[in-house]
């Protein structure tokens, strides 16, 4: 008897075909379901997709992600009883949101088959959240399905992955990016094609590029600036713009969902003239503290947005130099990295990517942002003279 097809909540896991042969064979019966997965890959390649299409796959009516059934759809739309999903858009996963998910992961399911806990940025925990999440993962109830999503395992203490399940996505071409972009956001095919080349198989920065006016042709004035760089004091102007960049983009951001979560507190709270009471006080502080929280998070990502494309940049400079053959990432600026090839040798170009992830590491490792991109970039003004 041949294999019950793979269903259609897999359409948009694009560039996994192993991964997604995986989870099929779980959902479907013919191999073992384990009740704790760790699905792992660089940004943009899908992960919490690839989840919530498992997620839909094991409540499905059809048993095999069908994406028509009553339980396909709602788990797609995020409505489903018996699968909850948790993001942040802060610097971490709190203790007490995870003591909430192990309560929920004890219950039976409601409607479906499993009860499902998706867990986006995984890697977000501390080492102290990670205790409180380990006595689940080891002794889960039977219908009970974790999937906890992160970059790499190691990102995640070794008590958790060593009982989890790994599937590891990859980076997907720029060519099945640009596909996904024509087939399910209607984006025209030439400008699918420059923002999935652009996005370097991150799917959500590609849709951004694609839908976003103007985020191209400002990626593209990055690039000329990075390579125009000439002197330190010029380095040191130029960070600065763009920390303040990031700054006020994430600020504007993060007090867009602050406002909107302050009003659905006043609402639920049955609050109208705004005078909150002393016992709700406490709460009212707690939102704040998670906008700032939510901004300083926003504020890395956006400048690490920057320095992955800046890598890019590099990349394509070091690529002349060794005239490898390998296609520009920056097709519209090929002058500029024709003339930083020509002016350099490869070696310095290895040092200058070297320190562009070191920067993104001092970031992420809360190195005042400021400090780290000066750094980077009057090391790159330097070695471009």
């Amino acid at each position: 008897m041949s294999a019950p097809a793979v269903g259609a909540v897999w359409r948009d896991v694009v560039g996994q075909e192993a991964a997604v042969a995986q989870f099929h064979r779980a959902a479907t019966g013919q191999a073992s379901l384990a009740q704790a997965w760790l699905v792992t890959g660089p940004p943009g390649s899908g992960r919490s997709t690839a989840a919530r299409a498992f997620a839909a796959a094991l409540q499905c009516e059809q048993g095999v992600g069908c994406g028509e059934c009553t339980a396909c759809r709602t788990v797609l739309a995020g409505t489903h009883p018996d699968v909850t999903v948790v993001a942040t858009d802060k610097l971490s996963i709190a203790k007490e949101e995870v003591r909430s998910l192990v309560m929920t992961a004890q219950r039976s399911p409601a409607t479906g088959r499993h009860r499902v806990i998706v867990v986006e940025d995984a890697d977000r925990m501390s080492a102290g959240t990670f205790n409180v999440l380990l006595k689940s993962i080891e002794e889960p109830p039977p219908a009970t399905v974790w999937m906890l999503c992160a970059p790499s395992a190691e990102d995640l203490a070794p008590t958790i992955r060593s009982r989890c399940r790994l599937v590891t996505l990859t980076v997907p071409s720029a060519e099945v990016v640009a596909g996904l972009l024509q087939r399910r956001d209607g984006i025209p095919e030439d400008l699918a094609v420059r923002a999935a080349r652009a996005a370097q198989g991150h799917i959500g920065l590609a849709l951004r590029y694609a839908t976003q006016e103007g985020t191209l042709a400002a990626r593209e004035e990055s690039a000329r600036s990075l390579l125009g760089l000439r002197g330190t004091g010029q380095a040191v102007l130029a960070a600065q713009a763009l920390v303040d960049r990031a700054t006020a983009e994430a600020k504007e951001h993060a007090d867009l969902v602050a406002t909107e979560e302050k009003e659905r507190f006043l609402r639920s709270a049955g609050i109208e003239d705004g005078k909150v009471p002393p016992a709700l006080r406490g709460q009212l502080r707690q939102l704040e503290e998670d906008a700032k929280r939510r901004q300083t998070r926003l504020v890395r990502d956006v400048l690490d947005r920057y320095l992955l494309d800046a890598h890019s940049v590099l990349r394509d400079v070091l690529t002349r130099q060794l005239g490898s053959g390998s296609d520009l990432v920056n097709v519209e600026v090929t002058p500029e990295i024709e003339h930083a090839a020509g002016g350099g040798s490869a070696h310095t170009t290895l040092g200058l990517l070297e320190a562009v992830q070191g920067a993104r590491s001092r970031i992420a490792g809360n190195v005042p942002p400021l400090l780290a991109i000066e750094a980077l970039l009057s090391r790159v003004a330097v070695s471009l003279r």
